[in-house]
């Protein structure tokens, strides 16, 4: 499995073959790569050793001097450098989330990045995904590169576009569990290392930003696009679960598919691979067997900083305790009461 470490420059291998094509394309790279041995970069390896990505990340203030037009006079967070080898979008989606998780944690008021269009325009198309605009040009020796930029207070009306922000206006809310087995392979990034619901620590190699996950409950039939799903990870056998289930994360759901979406056996195979928590011998065995029926495709958003344990949900919060947890619509009120407890970050809820 690939690793996605920090590493000081002095660290990283100047002379891997990844880094060619960065030297080609930028005469100073090797100088510039020099002068920041100290300073810190998101690095991808293989299981090889070799690298497969790279993200050096800097913050600025004001227009700045080398854009046509110049920036707002605003915090921004550059992407200064970003390459990966892509072989398959999860790798992009990795590196965005962490862009957005590092911007947003140093209250940057944008992000932007210059890239070669005519080069790479995988990059292109991924920021554009997630609400890049184009914003100008940056000229030099090297030549012409475009400018995109994210102006993380606008706000799209897209799941993809607004990410990691979440809309809560004129949605369906609803609590969706999932056993822990589950859980931890589709949200590794974030883990209960002791018994106590509030203490998370990050130990991922493998973040993305879209999940999905395959279940039978017919509640979820009822969502749409926009909806926001709670995720509930179910007691593990340890103890009560009124105190070993927890809600853990927030999620903005893509689409729900049945298994009579797909053409066949293979069609869905391929389709759901790529971002299921189950492996291929699994995802055949749930399409021949037909006893899960839903496909949700979900962004995961939200890390709950503060995990409220199913006693809390129940007391505090106000869900019902001998309703049916396994999808559980939640009032608005119920929601906002959750989002409380949780300490949920103000700045990534839109209203």
């Amino acid at each position: 499995m690939d690793n996605l470490l920090v590493k000081q420059f002095s660290e990283i291998n100047l002379n891997d073959p990844f880094f060619d094509s960065l030297k080609k394309d930028y005469s100073e790279f090797s100088e510039w790569f020099n002068k920041k041995s100290d300073q810190k970069a998101l690095v991808l390896y293989s299981d090889q050793g070799r690298i497969e990505g790279f993200l050096y990340c800097k913050f600025e203030r004001g227009h700045g001097s080398d854009t046509t037009p110049l920036l707002p006079n605003k915090t921004h967070m550059k992407v200064g450098t970003f390459k990966f080898n892509p072989m398959g979008t999860r790798r992009g989606d990795r590196y965005l989330k962490k862009i957005f998780d590092y911007a947003i944690s140093k209250n940057a008021d944008d992000i932007y990045v210059t890239v070669f269009a005519d080069k790479h325009r995988y990059l292109v198309d991924l920021f554009s995904r997630y609400g890049f605009e184009h914003y100008g040009t940056k000229n030099s020796n090297n030549g012409t590169e475009l400018v995109l930029l994210r102006d993380l207070s606008k706000n799209y009306g897209d799941v993809d576009m607004d990410y990691p922000f979440i809309n809560i206006n004129g949605c369906k809310k609803a609590l969706l569990s999932i056993y822990p087995k589950y859980h931890t392979r589709l949200f590794p990034d974030s883990k209960l290392f002791t018994e106590s619901p509030n203490i998370v620590t990050d130990i991922s190699h493998s973040n993305s930003i879209h999940k999905l996950y395959i279940c039978k409950m017919d509640g979820v039939s009822n969502l749409s696009r926009g909806d926001i799903l709670v995720i509930y990870r179910t007691g593990d056998g340890q103890g009560p679960a009124e105190y070993r289930s927890v809600a853990t994360s927030l999620c903005v759901v893509e689409n729900i598919n049945t298994l009579s979406s797909y053409q066949n056996e293979e069609h869905f195979v391929n389709e759901c691979s790529k971002f299921s928590v189950f492996s291929e011998k699994e995802l055949r065995e749930i399409y021949q067997e037909r006893k899960y029926n839903y496909v949700i495709n979900f962004t995961y958003n939200i890390a709950l900083p503060k995990r409220p344990i199913r006693q809390a949900l129940a007391d505090v919060i106000g869900l019902d305790r001998y309703d049916y947890w396994g999808f559980m619509e939640l009032t608005d009120e119920q929601f906002l009461k959750l989002l409380e407890i949780s300490d949920v970050d103000g700045r990534l809820i839109r209203y």
